[in-house]
């Protein structure tokens, strides 16, 4: 894994020292890569639901397959950050959907 340097402000450091002291993270560095995970699903989430809202006004026209393997891809990915599938899982769920391929 590369390392990656980051400076913080001394109360956002006593912060981080502090999620750390919880016993929740065994690291500021497993804290921080939490954040970005977190920030990642958000983000996506934010994607997701722009696009099936311009969907639902039926502003963006009919759903073609590779946007049907795209919303396949997200959910799989969705299903495996919010931990409700192991990572090993994901193999079942490839062969389901036929392997990120559309149907």
């Amino acid at each position: 894994m590369d390392s990656m340097n980051i400076s913080l402000p001394e109360p956002l450091r006593r912060f981080v020292e502090g999620q750390v002291a919880t016993g929740r993270y065994s690291s500021a560095s497993e804290y921080i890569r939490e954040l970005i995970r977190e920030d990642e699903r958000r983000k996506s989430e934010e994607r997701l639901d722009a696009f099936l809202l311009q969907e639902l006004r039926g502003e963006t026209g009919e759903l073609t397959m590779e946007d049907w393997a795209a919303i396949r891809k997200e959910v799989r990915a969705r299903m495996v950050a919010n931990r409700r599938v192991p990572a090993t899982g994901i193999a079942r769920l490839q062969a389901v959907s036929g392997n990120g391929a559309s149907r």
